[in-house]
């Protein structure tokens, strides 16, 4: 999925951890992701969060999509920053999931917490 996904590739996003129901991914910071206060936008950080959810809920093989999310921004990130978010699965019932994504900065403090919907897709036509 990630070799497809030119949004990610674009922000320098890389999937560092993949397992079934769990996934984790960095991104750096950079200078065009800074808003007009002098931080990181939130829009990069839940597109990180996001992109973590994306690997972990299509961990197990079908296409699986978001069907919503939420996102609570915690502190915030600066320039230059290596942002972590891991995806964990807390539980898959029929074509839906929930997962609860972490965002922390280099030093460990919660940056994001994202909690996102999955709905895996119908085969067929």
């Amino acid at each position: 999925m990630m070799a497809g996904d030119a949004a990610s590739a674009a922000l320098g996003i890389e999937l560092t951890e993949l397992a079934e129901g769990a996934a984790d991914c960095r991104m750096t910071v950079t200078a065009a992701m800074i808003n007009g206060h002098g931080l990181c936008h939130g829009g990069y950080v839940f597109l990180l969060a996001d992109t973590a959810f994306a690997c972990a809920c299509n961990s197990h093989g079908p296409v699986t999509v978001a069907a919503g999310a939420e996102i609570i921004f915690v502190s915030p990130a600066r320039e230059g920053e290596v942002l972590t978010a891991s995806a964990r699965e807390r539980t898959r019932f029929g074509r839906s999931g929930v997962y609860d994504i972490t965002v922390r900065g280099e030093d460990g403090r919660v940056v994001a917490e994202f909690r996102g919907r999955s709905r895996t897709l119908r085969e067929g036509p």
